[in-house]
């Protein structure tokens, strides 16, 4: 058999062989290219200047009327904002409207998408009143606010204020931020109010600039006894989901090393030196094993070529 016949076939297949192994690119795992993360939820705010929870017994409490009043109360996704100055509530004096709250400011606002939720609301020159006292503020404030931001991927935060006079039941007062002050009028009632402090979570912040608790019984004539809270400037908001890691940027496996420094160099570069190659040593390696195996098997072919 003439050993041309193996010669010429072996040779290409090896040169082949090694010309692909050379060319052939690093290859890595990476995630699909049209994966992308989901779309962050969006906040929620809200925000009201004035919310009463009360019970007002008339006739010697046989007779029950809940009072249950907002002022400027607006919430968000979206943008809300309101600015009215008087709030009042009918069927309760005799049949005649009572006016709650009567203000020079009364604002709220609201306002939530994907990235922040916000939320303010302020009360200036304010005189609160309740049934049973006409002519007399239960509650007078210069100024109160409070805000709520969150913020996705941020702590929340939660502030208030109150600035100015306070006036409970014709008294000035002076507010400690260490526990509640009760004013008592004889004949008239006891109003215990406080700072509120502001409260947060790792995605939820609130606040609210005063709290009153409230137990009038004006003369004691049982005509207008009234119970419950109220509330001024108050502001909650919740935090929009944080975005999800987008699947393009998965970090490349802790072994792999960018490689830096000029070719020829004295010194190696440090990944080099912490893989013992460059990203082409696998390749090569595999090529020069894959070279001796087909040389070997070229050179016993052909000492059989030769020996027939």
């Amino acid at each position: 058999m003439n050993s041309n016949t193996f010669r010429m076939p072996v040779a290409a297949l090896v040169a082949t062989g090694a010309v692909a192994l050379l060319a052939a690119p690093p290859a890595f795992a990476t995630g699909s290219a049209g994966s992308t993360g989901s779309r962050p939820g969006e906040g929620k705010a809200s925000a009201v200047v004035l919310r009463t929870t009360l019970d007002v017994g008339l006739l010697n409490k046989t007779v029950h009327v809940p009072l249950k009043a907002t002022l400027n109360e607006v919430s968000a996704p979206a943008d809300a904002e309101k600015t009215a100055l008087t709030v009042t509530l009918d069927g309760v004096d005799g049949g005649r409207p009572v006016r709650i709250l009567r203000a020079d400011v009364a604002t709220s606002k609201a306002t939530a998408d994907s990235h922040r939720a916000v939320a303010e609301a302020n009360l200036a020159k304010a005189r609160v009143h309740v049934p049973g006292l006409p002519l007399l503020s239960l509650i007078q404030v210069e100024k109160v606010s409070s805000k709520a931001v969150c913020e996705a991927g941020r702590k929340p935060v939660a502030t208030s204020n109150v600035l100015g006079a306070v006036t409970v039941l014709g008294k000035k007062v002076t507010l400690s931020a260490g526990g509640p002050t009760k004013v008592e009028v004889p004949k008239v009632g006891l109003v215990s109010l406080e700072l509120s402090a502001a409260e947060t979570t790792s995605t939820t912040a609130a606040a609210a600039a005063l709290r009153l608790k409230v137990s009038v019984n004006p003369l004691d004539l049982n005509v207008a006894q009234v119970e419950g809270e109220i509330v001024l400037a108050e502001a909650r908001c919740e935090s929009p989901a944080a975005p999800a890691p987008s699947a393009s940027a998965s970090k490349l496996p802790e072994n792999i090393k960018p490689q830096t420094g000029t070719a020829g160099g004295s010194g190696s570069p440090a990944g080099l030196a912490e893989t013992g190659g460059g990203s082409l040593t696998p390749f090569v390696t595999g090529g020069a094993l894959l070279l001796l195996g087909f040389g070997a098997a070229a050179l016993v072919v052909t000492r059989r070529g030769r020996a027939s």
